[in-house]
């Protein structure tokens, strides 16, 4: 097997991360302070139609819509723990099964596998950073996964440091293993955050698309 690339450093990919969520939430922000500036400005420009007034919820919508990502859709805490809890190993092929557009973000079903070796489980993925769109040049190569398959853990694509949080699909297939898993593996898993289902119900139930 060829040799697997350098590892990434997961204090980079963290603050890479980190970045794209604070870009994320100031141009969600300044989306609300303009929606909720249009009656105003039109207000100051003479136009006093009722339609500007709706720039007042609309902007509350985004601003509702912001924190419930914040709050449910980022995975950026557990994969910091995922990765202080275990260490990366490479995964020679990723291979992406299907997206689905959810309220909080969209999910990716994909598989992790090592070349020779089968039977790899199918992880739903998330992006950490709330960014909806699915790596660019994720499948072109490996990636480096940090975790255990049982429980969920944390994919990270070279190169880019994209980072996603990834659970097996469906959850119940491998509660058996879970179940059977020695004390050491089980307390990994509740130090990391993984040892129970963080696919909320929003992302299964709040399709939009």
């Amino acid at each position: 097997m060829d040799s697997p690339p350098l590892a990434p450093d997961v204090a980079q990919v963290l603050k890479h991360n980190r970045t794209l969520l604070r870009r994320h939430t100031a141009a969600r922000l300044a989306l609300a302070a303009g929606l909720f500036a249009v009656p105003f400005v039109a207000h100051w420009g003479g136009y006093d139609a009722a339609l500007p007034v709706f720039g007042v919820p609309a902007g509350m919508f985004v601003l509702i819509f912001l924190l419930l990502r914040l709050g449910r859709g980022s995975r950026l805490r557990v994969c910091e723990k995922v990765l202080r809890t275990y260490p990366l190993e490479y995964r020679t092929r990723v291979a992406k099964k299907g997206s689905e557009w959810k309220y909080m973000g969209d999910v990716h079903t994909v598989r992790l596998t090592v070349r020779g070796q089968h039977g790899a489980p199918s992880l739903r993925a998330v992006n950490a950073s709330t960014v909806r769109r699915w790596p660019k040049g994720a499948e072109e190569g490996g990636a480096w996964f940090a975790g255990d398959l049982a429980f969920g853990g944390v994919m990270i694509v070279p190169v880019s440091n994209a980072m996603l949080f990834v659970q097996p699909a469906p959850w119940e297939k491998y509660e058996q293993e879970r179940a059977q898993a020695g004390p050491q593996r089980r307390e990994l898993a509740e130090q990391a955050g993984i040892s129970r289902l963080l696919e909320l119900k929003e992302f299964r139930g709040m399709v939009l698309g």
